[in-house]
């Protein structure tokens, strides 16, 4: 599933290409996408707005109209918004939604056909449980080391788990959790109780620090991610662990890599490193 920095990456490209762009047509090839209208509503409701810009909340992006309402997106395990500034050229396979627009043209297209589309309004409450209770973004000032403390302190849950509850941190996801985790030198399986808080200040710290890696590098492509404008990410030559069960760890050397299932997630971290 992209993460915080695969969807930034996406925002920042899409902000650059849409604003000022309007819509002319929508194309809905996959009705049950659109989860809080009819595909033919989702499809008259959109033509005459223009885009004002393009936004993000953990792994949500959000679509700004000159209108009332906002396009409300989340990618899933294997959605995709790419702009095409051709529209003569095939569409991308697995393409399931297209906005024609003035001039180009925006592309949905979804493998495992998981994504969601929204249309809410522009400002406040959306009436999505997922994104109204979003906690504090990943990269946002409002995520501190003290509001991480307060989190794990006295917490009984894994600090996987912990980090994986987006209600909690917005944002992180599989494979930026285990980095991190790697970073502060915490196994997964820890429990939150169990970390101190120099350790949750580590933390803070390698959570910053992943997440800046991967936007820095333009997102992680391990199965299929793409950005706005087609091309893959280059962070996946950065990781540490993730995907690497049975190479030697990058830091000690003196063991390998150790893949396994936690909570259904699976879970990569080195032995001795990580305590």
């Amino acid at each position: 599933m992209p993460e915080l920095p695969e969807v930034e990456t996406v925002r920042r490209y899409l902000a650059a290409s849409l604003p000022g762009k309007s819509i002319t047509a929508v194309d809905v090839q996959l009705p049950r996408l659109i989860r809080n209208r009819t595909a033919e509503d989702f499809a008259a409701s959109l033509p005459g707005c223009t885009f004002t810009a393009v936004a993000r909340r953990g792994k949500y992006l959000s679509l700004m109209l000159d209108s009332p309402w906002r396009l409300l997106v989340h990618l899933r395990m294997t959605g995709r918004l790419i702009y095409e500034s051709d529209t003569t050229a095939p569409l991308p396979p697995y393409t399931r939604i297209v906005f024609t627009l003035n001039e180009g043209r925006l592309v949905y297209g979804d493998v495992r056909t998981f994504g969601c589309l929204w249309i809410v309004p522009a400002a406040g409450p959306t009436g999505i449980s997922g994104y109204d209770s979003l906690g504090p973004d990943g990269l946002s000032e409002d995520f501190t080391a003290d509001y991480l403390w307060q989190q794990v302190h006295g917490s009984r849950r894994l600090i996987k788990a912990l980090l994986l509850d987006q209600t909690c941190l917005a944002g992180l996801g599989n494979i930026y959790a285990d980095e991190a985790l790697f970073l502060a030198g915490i196994r997964p399986s820890r429990r939150c109780s169990r970390v101190t808080r120099k350790e949750s200040r580590r933390l803070y710290e390698a959570i910053r620090t992943v997440l800046t890696e991967g936007l820095e590098n333009g997102g992680t492509t391990v199965f299929n991610f793409i950005d706005g404008s087609g091309k893959e990410g280059k962070n996946q030559e950065n990781l540490r662990v993730y995907g690497r069960e049975g190479q030697p760890c990058p830091v000690c050397g003196a063991t390998t890599i150790v893949y396994k299932k936690q909570g259904g997630r699976g879970t990569h971290y080195c032995p001795v490193c990580q305590k």
